[in-house]
């Protein structure tokens, strides 16, 4: 048996200093509980700028939403900068393998992001949204193939899938077909109807399932944001409803909505095994004669110098095979 948590958290928006803060103060306690992983939200940190427009319609752009663009741009982590040491150091520390969601800087393009960090040997991995969903296509990039791997941990295999990637059958079919064991979906949908489809992918994939979503309110946000939306800062700008669902689509573990709160559950990976009795996506259940899924893992590049591969290539900034 295993103890994972989904910590159901506001991120500090636009300061990543502070965001870092408050995740060590976390994962401090999610050890203090004895959990050994814990699935934070999607952007937790730069944030999720729900509202905000840029400044965008069809055809034009304001002076004003590029500005606020680069405070967005600022507010994001790199892979190799001081945010993602000091969570590494902290996963060390506590001895907790930590996924978690990041606006990741890389170059001159923002990517929505998750890390997976192991205690033992830093970060493990990285997934790059494939596909950002509607005018999130505005501020953030296309993730490709190269991220959409598993890493071993200590509780299973961990994958993580974002938001409405979920909504991908041939991205969870690859999913399924890398044996992922601890599906990791951190979210910034926070609809009651969510969970209906975290439980479907449980029973689908036969794999158990953490979901992650922020539970913040305007007045998190700075006073500027704060008057770009001209709500009252008390209201809601994500409710949460994080859950940990079972193999069987049994719930473990929320949803829960309108508060701060760290879900934790027991898991047992013989579940796992169990619920392929009857059923597997990946295996006894497909159909290869019918059905055919053919996955591009090579990384993708814009520029490509002679034979020293694409330019700007992600692993030599230390980005992890994953």
């Amino acid at each position: 048996m295993s103890r994972v948590a989904v910590v159901q958290a506001a991120s500090v928006p636009f300061d990543p200093g502070a965001t870092v803060d408050k995740a060590e103060g976390l994962i401090a306690d999610c050890a203090s509980r004895g959990v050994e992983l814990a699935l934070f939200p999607e952007a937790f940190f730069g944030c999720y700028p729900k509202g905000i427009g840029f400044g965008a319609v069809v055809g034009r752009r304001t002076g004003p939403g590029r500005d606020l663009y680069r405070r967005y741009f600022d507010a994001a982590v790199s892979l190799d900068g001081p945010e993602v040491a000091r969570l590494v150091r902290a996963s060390a520390e506590f001895g907790v393998f930590v996924v978690i969601g990041v606006i990741e800087r890389f170059g001159a393009t923002l990517y929505c992001t998750v890390l997976m960090i192991d205690p033992a040997a830093g970060l493990a991995g990285i997934h790059r949204k494939l596909m950002p969903t509607g005018t999130e296509r505005l501020i953030w990039g296309f993730g490709d193939g190269s991220t959409i791997g598993c890493v071993p941990s200590p509780v299973g295999r961990v994958g993580a899938v974002i938001c409405w990637e979920n909504y991908m059958p041939a991205l969870r079919q690859a999913m399924y077909a890398q044996g992922v064991e601890l599906y990791c979906a951190p979210t910034a949908d926070d609809r009651p109807t969510w969970i209906a489809s975290m439980t479907h992918i449980a029973l689908e994939g036969r794999v158990f399932v953490l979901s992650a979503c922020q539970a913040i309110r305007l007045g998190d946000y700075p006073d500027w944001y704060v008057d770009e939306l001209g709500e009252e800062p008390a209201s809601w700008l994500m409710r949460g409803g994080s859950a940990i669902i079972a193999p069987d689509g049994t719930v473990l573990a929320g949803p829960v909505f309108d508060e701060e709160v760290v879900l934790e559950a027991e898991i047992d990976l013989a579940e796992i095994a169990r619920g392929h009795l009857d059923m597997d996506a990946v295996g006894h259940y497909s159909r290869p004669d019918v059905f055919e899924l053919r996955v591009n893992t090579r990384r993708q590049s814009s520029v490509v110098f002679g034979e020293d591969g694409p330019a700007g290539d992600s692993a030599a900034a230390g980005e992890p095979e994953s």
